[in-house]
């Protein structure tokens, strides 16, 4: 069942994440004939989407642990994937997503979409080289965040090489669902500080 509702999932958001990139332009890079960013290829791509995803979690104060989840491509791109295993509870997912959106906006990224589901909120923005990112909240109060490329020239794609920061489940059907807990992002009281905008 696990397995099903992962599948389901990374379908999902490879929907949405191909939804918000059709069309869009990368401002800050040039396009070569087959519509690739100028320079860049699938790997260049995932190393950019882990350079977004290590820079993003870097600012999430207390620091929460994560781990490397799948990543997939298409005919011309790639996304990363990321789960954090850092139980956030429904009182703390406010400040969370405020974090995350607030350091998105410093480094310029636009905000496509906030959803303040109490549940299963989200943020899906794009940087301003036309990376799609997204932070959202899945079954149990998961944290996920995914990075997709605009197309880029097609290669191999390599694991990240940075190690996550705590155990990486390898041999286990799926990563389980968050057990690491923090006195602050798992306290069940509201914080003072910012949450996302509507």
């Amino acid at each position: 069942m696990k397995r099903i509702t992962r599948t389901v999932r990374l379908a999902c958001a490879t929907a949405l994440a191909g939804a918000l990139l059709a069309g869009c332009e990368p401002s800050g890079g040039t396009k070569n004939e087959q519509g690739a960013v100028a320079g860049m290829d699938m790997q260049g791509a995932a190393e950019r989407a882990d350079a977004m995803f290590y820079d993003t979690v870097g600012a999430i104060k207390p620091d929460i642990e994560w781990v490397h989840d799948t990543t997939t491509t298409g005919s011309c791109d790639v996304t990363r994937y990321w789960t954090v295993m850092t139980v956030v509870s429904p009182e703390r997912r406010g400040n969370f997503l405020g974090v995350v959106e607030k350091f998105w906006k410093a480094n310029g990224y636009r905000i496509n979409t906030v959803n303040p589901d109490r549940d299963m909120p989200e943020i899906v923005a794009t940087s301003p080289d036309g990376f799609g990112i997204t932070v959202l909240f899945g079954h149990q109060g998961q944290a996920f965040f995914e990075v997709t490329s605009p197309c880029v020239k097609n290669s191999k794609v390599a694991p990240p090489s940075k190690p996550a920061n705590g155990p990486t489940y390898e041999g286990e059907t799926a990563v389980p669902t968050p057990n690491v807990r923090s006195d602050f992002w798992s306290a069940e009281t509201p914080a003072p500080g910012p949450t996302p905008s509507s």
